[in-house]
């Protein structure tokens, strides 16, 4: 590589920093005569050093008469000292439509998952979008994700086979809705992965996996692609709803656009300070989609959340397995409640998801329980939207939380009780199927005003009495016990918890 393709750095309509190389240039001609066959394979070697941009972008110019461009790569991993990153590095594919923000070219992306693809119009690799490979000047991505102090040796070889180009299939996606059971509650998991970004289950067995869950629905959401969105064919039934989405994985957080429209792409290309995140929110949207960021204080680089949180629909407390990060989520979460109490903004609904890839990850723990008209796209995202929902670490707990005050008035979860504030409200949590040595508690502006214990039984009604004037709010947890018997006061991992109920007029 040239030194001058080294400096060639340049802005992506406001996006993180980008290089362009130079490009690539295959010929018919060069294929008439080459030694292989009707296939041409070139290669390129380059250099990256610390301080990378984010996107190396390597055009590849392509004649007419391709049937497939294949692309595999690799690059070096120098041992880096303790605490230092080492070198890793991600690769999709732009098409002849061009790398504008956007997508507009977008045909795949398989992250650091995968070293090699290929793209025909009759398929494509998971992770990448069947099509004709039309002429024109594409671009192989590369994301340098980390770097080490040494830099990052990297190889890139394209092969182009041509031939008559065949027929794309036409892409079948799942229903809009499913049969249900009217207005009830039902349990999802919407941030899951398979083959087709960095997972390792396929569609058949992640649907295994949700209907051995007891789901009633879930969300595909790959890693900055919708490759998945056509893959679950047939796996659908009167008895589970597959939504489409993705997890848009930038390098300053990942967000679960939850429910977009099959085959909607959203771009991922940008930083929180190049100001872009509100256009990608508003496409999410445009799309049909929720705004959800995932797992704001999760430890991975690039996943801790830097957007801030007023494009947000709702957002991911719990994620998988219930860790420390999530403890710093919820605490984060509820005082944005507090904030809403005293009309400071919008409050956001807390959903859970399990961000599953592989066995023995568990598919539905957590999983967010949604009270909806009925089994479809538009009423669950409605249920989530307005936070009547709650999260259990699986389908075996059950639990209802209702707030009562004078004259019959009734609220649920997410809802308000409009009652005043020197009026006596009775706070009822009913809860089935938990372990032995779990706990409820009552959480309230205030932090935790009532706990008590499961029965062994693992069933429990609790009831606690307040005003309004005394708690803006009341959200229920039920914990498992603490690790260390409760010497420190930190209370044990989470087994559900639900939004909050408002109380008082305003």
């Amino acid at each position: 590589m040239q030194r001058r393709d080294v400096l060639r750095l340049s802005a992506l309509a406001g996006a993180a920093g980008v290089l362009t190389l130079d490009p690539m240039t295959f010929t018919q001609a060069d294929a008439a005569g080459a030694a292989d066959g009707p296939e041409q394979t070139k290669t390129l070697s380059g250099h990256l050093p610390t301080g990378a941009p984010d996107f190396v972008y390597v055009p590849v110019e392509v004649p007419g008469g391709v049937r497939e461009i294949a692309v595999s790569y690799s690059y070096d991993k120098p041992t880096v000292p303790a605490g230092t990153q080492g070198n890793a590095c991600d690769i999709g594919i732009f098409d002849e439509r061009g790398t504008e923000l956007g997508g507009r070219g977008f045909r795949g992306w398989s992250g650091g998952a995968r070293t090699e693809f290929a793209i025909s119009a009759e398929e494509a690799t998971p992770g990448y979008l069947a099509g004709p490979v039309k002429a024109g000047t594409w671009h192989v991505v590369l994301g340098p994700y980390t770097v080490a102090p040494q830099g990052l040796d990297y190889k890139v070889t394209v092969t182009l086979r041509y031939g008559a180009p065949g027929t794309t299939p036409r892409s079948v996606y799942p229903p809009q809705r499913a049969k249900g059971r009217g207005r009830a509650w039902y349990r999802g998991d919407s941030h899951l992965h398979t083959v087709h970004s960095d997972g390792k289950r396929t569609p058949a067995e992640l649907v295994a996996a949700a209907r051995a869950a007891g789901l009633d629905f879930i969300t595909t959401t790959e890693h900055n692609t919708t490759s998945a969105h056509a893959a679950f064919e047939g796996l659908w039934g009167d008895d589970l709803l597959i939504l489409t989405g993705e997890e848009i994985t930038t390098r300053n957080g990942h967000v679960v656009a939850l429910g977009t429209d099959p085959g909607v792409f959203i771009d991922w290309r940008y930083r929180a300070r190049d100001n872009r995140f509100g256009q990608f929110a508003r496409k999410v949207r445009q799309a049909g989609g929720l705004v959800i960021p995932a797992h704001p204080h999760g430890t991975c680089v690039g996943c801790n959340w830097k957007f801030g949180f007023n494009e947000a629909d709702a957002v991911e407390v719990w994620n998988a397995d219930f860790t420390p990060d999530d403890e710093v989520t919820i605490s984060e979460w509820d005082n944005t409640l507090v904030a809403a109490a005293r009309g400071d903004g919008r409050w956001l609904p807390a959903v859970g998801h399990s961000d599953a890839h592989r066995e023995p990850q568990v598919v539905g723990l957590p999983q967010t329980v949604v009270l909806a008209d009925d089994l479809s796209r538009t009423a669950v995202q409605e249920g989530i939207r307005a936070g009547r929902s709650w999260i259990a670490e699986s389908s075996k707990i059950d639990l209802t939380f209702e707030a009562v005050g004078g004259r019959g008035k009734h609220a649920g979860i997410g809802e308000r009780l409009k009652v005043g504030g020197a009026e006596e409200v009775t706070v009822r949590l009913k809860v089935s199927g938990v372990g032995p040595g779990c706990s409820v508690r009552f959480i309230t502006d205030q932090g935790q005003l009532y706990g008590t214990p499961v029965p062994a039984s693992g069933e429990l009604t609790a009831e606690w009495r307040t005003t309004p004037s005394y708690a803006a709010y009341v959200r229920a947890e039920v914990r498992r016990a603490p690790a260390d018997g409760g010497a420190s006061g930190i209370p044990g991992p989470m087994a559900a918890m639900t939004n909050p109920i408002w109380l008082g007029e305003r």
